[in-house]
């Protein structure tokens, strides 16, 4: 069955009345879309996918067979409040992957930015906060309240404890887990987590400049290979390469950790 503007909804599906469904939507079989949800232009559920109430999707997102998009929270002090996920523009959401509603102890809102993949059987819980152009690999497990910035690139099979925070391009390894914050443009690995150095590949692939790289560089090594107190140490950071954005960043994301940082 289509419309004038191009959507596209196969008659095995069952989508509410209620649901607001934008211009060249391609609903797929049996997929299942209820009332009070949200999808932009151009979006595709493939099959069998369900997008529950509170979800908004915007354009030109493509979600792939058996998806559960905008499940209840796996929260035991869930009520069953209104709450919402709120996801942007152009991500590609892989097969079995499941994104929760938030709760009330967490603003009420999951959101997810634009240009992520996210892989096959990922799991993003309540009041997460995941950034644009980043890649959760296949079974990556976030819990709740856990932000992912932008460019970060998450292994598979890795589980994120709650509360933590995986910064701007961020690299951690398969099979991790990460019970403290995630440094950028550092390879964090392992269980538990730790760190094994700059992402030098990385940051080359993005074209980086040298001299930036080389600040990079000596700031992880100050950080944490040197004997200085980390009180020291930043302010030695700071007063030799605070002209670089990228460190200004580095040393914020350290400052402002509550859990702490992977060493």
């Amino acid at each position: 069955m289509s419309d004038a503007s191009g959507t596209r909804i196969d008659p095995r599906a069952v989508v509410d009345p209620a649901a607001r469904i934008g211009e060249g939507v391609r609903i797929g079989p049996y997929c299942v879309v209820g009332a009070g949800v949200e999808i932009g232009d151009r979006c595709a559920l493939e099959s069998h996918v369900t997008v529950r109430g509170g979800t908004v999707l915007g354009p030109d997102n493509v979600v792939a067979p058996m998806a559960a998009i905008g499940g209840d929270p796996q929260d035991l002090k869930y009520r069953g409040e209104e709450s919402r996920l709120v996801v942007g523009s152009r991500n590609r959401i892989r097969e079995f992957v499941t994104l929760n509603r938030g709760t009330a102890g967490g603003g009420g809102v999951t959101s997810i930015g634009d240009d992520n993949l996210v892989m096959a059987y990922c799991h993003v819980a309540h009041d997460c906060r995941v950034g644009s152009r980043s890649i959760l690999g296949n079974a990556t497990t976030l819990a709740g309240h856990v932000e992912i910035g932008d460019d970060a690139n998450v292994g598979a099979f890795t589980g994120i404890h709650q509360f933590c925070r995986v910064a701007n391009h961020a690299f951690i390894g398969g099979y991790s887990v990460v019970t403290q914050d995630a440094l950028p443009w550092v390879i964090t690995v392992g269980n538990r987590a730790t760190t094994h150095g700059i992402n030098l590949v990385g940051l080359k692939r993005k074209g980086y400049p040298e001299e930036t790289i080389e600040a990079i560089k000596a700031c992880y090594a100050t950080l944490f290979r040197s004997k200085m107190l980390l009180k020291d140490a930043m302010e030695k950071i700071e007063r030799e390469l605070g002209r670089f954005e990228e460190i200004r960043y580095f040393l914020d994301f350290v400052r402002t950790s509550e859990r702490g940082v992977c060493r």
